[in-house]
Parts: C-alpha cells; structure tokens; sequence
C-alpha cells in the first residue's frame, strides 16, 4: 500500500483510495503525447486484478476509453467449492458412484490441471478454493502414530463399472467388486504426494487463491480398519488418529489457510450417544491447537458448518479455539439457481453473535450441463448477500458433479476442456460482479462480442439472459430442498421422475412469493385476491423467455459457420428454451387439472390433457437437443444414470395421468409452512 502510494506521488497521480485486501486503482497519465497507463495495488492480489482489469480493456478495445477508477471488493472472498474425489480409498460426498467424479481422479494429481484452474480462478477474481472429501487425511499427509494409513499411488477405476448399491461407509471400498475393479492411475509416494499439493498451495497462492480443506464426518476412509480406527463416534481409537492426522495436515501445509468441518452427516454409534461438539473440538479443535504450538504466528481459520447441530454447542465446545472462528450456512440450500434473496438464513443471522461471521455454502445442483449467463440475476444474488459485518465469504458449487474437467460432451476438446473454461461465461459472472457488482452489462456484452464476433453481440447477451432465466423460475415454483429431491435438468428426483400430480401438489419457494397451484385454486375457487405470482403467471413468464431465446437462436444459426464453440453454445440455449416450454406446458396441465378436480367437467380435463400431449412435444425436443451434444451420465446423489431420451416415456405418462385422473383426489388448500429438510437451519 504504501509503494502504491509512493508511486503515485512520484508519477503526480491521485493515491489509491482504499487500502482494503485486493484493491486496486488504475490511473491514466497523458505526458508529451504519450498516454501512460498505471495500476496501484493496496497488495499483490490488487496488483493483479488491475493488471487483468488493463489486459481485459486491450483485448476488448476500450482501453483508451478506460477512466481513473479505484476498486475494493463488495466480498471480501468469493470461492469455489470442489468435491475432490483424490482416490477410490479417498471420495468426496456420494462421488464413488459418479462417472464425473471417477473419471476426474487422474486429473487431481496432474500439476497443470491446477495451474489452469487456478488461473482461470484468477482471472475471474476468485480467492478461495474448498477441496470437499470425506476424509482426505490418508491421501495427504504422513502421521508418525499411524504409519500404515498413508496411501501410496492413486487409485481410479478399472474399466468403468461402477456399484450402483455404494453407500459412504468406508467398509463399502473393501466390498470385493471395488476391489476388483481398482487400477493405478498414477504411481506416486506419500513424499511425491505431499510435494504436489505443497506446489498446489504454492501456486495458488501466487495467484491470490487461499486453499480449504472440508470434511464431512465421522468417515475413515483408507484407513481399512487399521490400528482398530472405526465410524464409531464412540471408538476411543478413532479420536488421537483424528487429532494426530488434523495435527499434521496444518503442519505438513504451512499454505493451507484452514479447515471446515461439519457435525454430520456420519456422526454414529452402535454403543449410544456421544457429544458430537464434544468430538470435534476433541479430533478437529485440538489437532489445529497442537500443530499451531510449533508455529505461534500461523493464522489458522475453522469455519464450523451450520448443518445438524447448533450456535450454543458449537460456540460453548470451541471457546478456546486460536484463530479466526467462522460458520458456514447452506444460503439457497442445494439450488442456487432458484431465487435471488433466499430466506432461509434469515434466522441465523438474528441469532448470530456479533462477534461472529459465516460463510455461504452456494450450491450449484441445478445446471450441470449448460452453459449459464443472466447477470442481472447473478449481481441481485451476490448484492443481496449479507454484509460484512455478518458475511465471511462464500463458495459456490455441487454437491452432486466434479467440477473438474467435463467428460459428458460428445464433441469434446482434447484435452477436455475444464467445467471452468465450457462455462467460461457463468464463472466470469459469477467472479466478477461479486468482487464489483456495479460491474455494466456492457462489459459481458463486449466480452461476448470479442468472444464470438460472428452474431451480434446484442442478440446473444439477450439470448443467454433469456434462456438462463428459465431454470431459477421453474425452481422458484417446484421446490424441494436437497440435491437428491431436486435436479430441474432432468425433472427428476432420486426416486424417480416428477409427474404432473406432484406439479399439482407441491409447493413453491419460500419467500418466492409464488403461489402454488393448490393456493391459486383455492383463491380462484373463493373469487379472492390473488396476493402472490400464479401458476399462470409462472408458465407465461417460461414461454416468453423460451420464445425469445428460440427466436434469437434461430437468427443467429446461418451465423455461426464452423465455430464449434458457438453452435454447441446457441444449441445449449435452445435446449433450455424447450426446456422451458416443457415445464410451462406442464405447469398449465396441472393448474386445468386441479380445476378438473373440483368441478369434474370433461373440457376442463381435455384442456389439461391437451397441455400434457404439447409438453411430451417439447421434451422430446429437449431431450434431442440435449442428447446431440451430451452423453448420458451417472449422477451419485440421484443414484442413477440420467438418459433425457431414455426418460420419455415417463414425461409421456403424465398424459395418461391426465386422462385417467379422478376429481377430488387433490385435497387441501396448499397453505402452511414449507416443510423440507431443515436439519441444518437454527
């Protein structure tokens, strides 16, 4: 900060305004018919992005319209959560029965993966990096009380069979079929692994990126019953290995900035209750106590996840925590493409301390496939986040896909692309405005223009608003809390394919301020106000969007000649247009049908039958689109591999459920309070 200032008054320039974290001024100096551009970092991170900021304006061609401006970022860290499956002995959450998890497993020890993921980090302005794993520990550090835990070479999948009856119990690896189906990936030592990931952090921290380990717990994968270490929370052997192994992760990784941890979602025991803060602070609390006595200076940070338990117990267990103490709360809970001011934190930021701040857990299990972009909705999103004074930072990611490399196009790059670079625009959002979400629509529309010179930008920018918009409305609409519950690619669900009855059933969003079809009913049945957004409303504003978005992709077609990268980005939107008008059709079938329920006249029933037979037409539309471009794939959390062609039928049943629905079989008004799954809200 101070170097910037003194290179300001040296060159005759105003200082930099502020001297925050990663901020940065640029400054234009015109002297002897020269024009001098300069970049004022209040740190090297500043630095940085004011360099990305001039090397952005040349590539676009606005350099010489670049004003003086200072900057500081609206969220102080903007990260990116990464379910890292590093070893078959070793996965993330759910991730040893998904194809996208397994077949990233190589990519995880390859030096230059990291270096182009850090740099695209970077270049969108994201300064945090959560590695997710059950227990990672086996595959990362050595730990002197238990020397036969560390795991030499990197364990992948043999010939692509996968067991669709996985569970995450780390007995499940030792099961004969996983054993049988290993292959080494990648020779390598315990030292060799150590070295790569101290590079790793190295790196990152060159960029401006701080790396987090998460865990979910009690999981002792890789440690195949060895020194007689168990799930057991009440396994006396379980809590020193634990402890041991915390100890010498922060030690082996001076770089490594901290760990979060949560009380759940394994914390067992077949021989009765134990405390489970009482457990963390004893493996988790101490083990970053004993590692931080040989290094009195180390800031170390724990953010402790709000998910199954509560602030008294994890703030009573962790008193005597030294360092920086944070929570962390699921902020849209698994569908961050939903709404742009969820609710659910709303009573634990009534409830927080004041001394205390939380992280946001924004979880992406909504868009795999397709490419993203509506930065009006992104910049609502971050502007609405919490402030400072209660706002750590946030990661934003699944929980159900690797975000790694892409291994799902059918017209892949080689080497595949990362999920980064496919969906460069999403993250450029996503980064950018949540660093400065003043940022115009005329930089992303400038960006698009140089990125695809043969359309006009101004009808793509609309495009990919208007196509992008069609997920978080449906969800908005039909909400169910969890990854599993919900996966709107796909109208699906762990359990199977969501039919127009639960349309006719279900609920919308809390806070939406969405009524749903039982509500709007009940409202149309009394002749009341309707004091929310219909079902109706709901189903224009699809069919608008996705008319728009078919409309300028058509356009702009004959346009796109041989760049790949621009047909299968115009044929992502069109496949999200018809995906829209599916749900819109469908969403009209069950508001005729809740009707037909009640008064039981046949036209009523025709017209709702009607709407089906157009939403089985755009589906099989979809699912064409969307099959030409992308392979089938197995997702772990819904336990199954998605086929949209092969799911046709199922959308084609809801015609029958129509045509054999049988009046007052809908009951109930729709009111009362979302009832989902809120073992993780205060």
């Amino acid at each position: 900060m101070e170097e910037a200032r003194r290179i300001a008054g040296k060159l005759g320039l105003a200082p930099i305004k502020s001297g925050a974290s990663q901020s940065y001024a640029l400054r234009r100096k015109v002297s002897a018919g020269q024009t001098n551009y300069v970049v004022l970092g209040a740190d090297a991170a500043g630095a940085m992005y004011g360099g990305l900021d001039l090397a952005e304006a040349i590539r676009l061609g606005t350099l010489t319209a670049l004003p003086d401006s200072d900057h500081t970022p609206w969220v102080a860290r903007r990260g990116i959560k990464f379910n890292i499956t590093m070893d078959r002995r070793s996965p993330a959450y759910w991730d040893n029965n998904s194809d996208s998890a397994q077949l990233n497993i190589p990519e995880m020890w390859n030096l230059q993966f990291w270096h182009d993921y850090l740099d695209e980090m970077a270049r969108n302005r994201f300064n945090v990096l959560s590695l997710w794993s059950l227990h990672p520990f086996p595959s990362m550090v050595k730990v002197p009380e238990y020397p036969e835990v560390a795991l030499n070479d990197v364990w992948g999948q043999q010939d692509g069979r996968i067991d669709y009856d996985f569970n995450m119990d780390s007995h499940d690896m030792a099961k004969p079929f996983h054993l049988e189906n290993v292959k080494i990936v990648k020779k390598m030592t315990m030292d060799d692994k150590i070295k790569f990931w101290r590079e790793v952090m190295q790196y990152a921290k060159d960029r401006g990126v701080d790396i987090y380990l998460f865990t979910w717990n009690i999981f002792v994968w890789g440690t195949e019953g060895k020194y007689g270490l168990t799930e057991d929370g009440n396994n006396t052997n379980t809590i020193p290995y634990f402890r041991a192994s915390v100890r010498e992760t922060v030690r082996t990784y001076p770089l490594l900035a901290g760990i979060g941890i949560t009380a759940g979602e394994h914390m067992l025991s077949s021989q009765g209750p134990f405390d489970h803060e009482a457990w963390l602070w004893q493996t988790y609390g101490e083990g970053i106590r004993d590692a931080l006595k040989d290094q009195p200076g180390r800031q170390f940070r724990l953010i402790h996840r709000f998910h199954e338990t509560g602030q008294n117990k994890i703030l009573a267990a962790f008193k005597d925590y030294p360092g920086p103490f944070d929570f962390s709360f699921k902020y849209s809970v698994a569908h961050m493409y939903s709404l742009a001011k969820p609710t659910f934190i709303n009573p634990l930021l009534t409830g927080m301390t004041p001394a205390m701040r939380t992280w946001l857990t924004v979880r992406n299990d909504d868009i795999f496939t397709y490419r993203w972009g509506d930065p009006d909705f992104a910049r609502e999103y971050v502007s609405n986040m919490p402030g400072p004074d209660r706002l750590a930072g946030f990661y934003m990611g699944p929980d159900g896909y690797c975000w790694g490399r892409e291994f799902m196009d059918r017209e892949p790059e080689s080497p595949r692309q990362l999920v980064m670079q496919k969906q460069w625009y999403s993250f450029m959002l996503w980064g950018r405005l949540s660093y400065e979400p003043q940022l115009p629509n005329a930089l992303f529309e400038n960006t698009l223009a140089a990125r695809f010179p043969q359309v006009p930008a101004a009808k793509l920018f609309l495009a990919t608003a208007c196509a992008s918009r069609i997920i978080p409305q449906t969800t908005r609409f039909f909400w169910h809390d969890l990854d599993f519950q919900w996966f709107p690619e796909a109208c699906l669900q762990k359990s199977g394919f969501f039919t127009v009855r639960d349309f006719a059933m279900d609920t919308a969003m809390p806070g939406s301020g969405i009524l749903n079809i039982r509500q709007w009913r009940a409202r149309l049945a009394k002749n009341a106000a309707m004091d929310g957004i219909t079902p109706l409303q709901v189903a224009a504003n699809l069919k608008d969007n996705a008319a728009k978005a078919l409309a300028l992709v058509a356009e702009m077609r004959p346009a796109q000649g041989a760049n790949k990268e621009l047909r299968l980005t115009l044929g992502d939107y069109e496949a999200m247009a018809h995906l829209g008008n599916y749900y819109a059709e469908k969403i009209l079938g069950a508001c005729d049908l809740s009707l037909f329920d009640q008064d039981g006249k046949t036209e009523t029933q025709a017209a709702a039958v009607a709407h089906l037979e157009a939403a089985l037409d755009h589906w099989k539309k979809y699912a064409a689109v969307a099959a030409s471009q992308y392979q089938p794939q197995r997702l772990g959390r819904l336990s199954q591999v998605v086929d949209l062609v092969k799911l046709t039928p199922k959308a084609q049943a809801d015609i029958g459920i129509g045509q054999s629905w049988r009046p007052h079989t809908l009951n109930g008004d729709g009111e009362g309070a979302y009832q989902g799954a809120v073992n993780f809200r205060p």
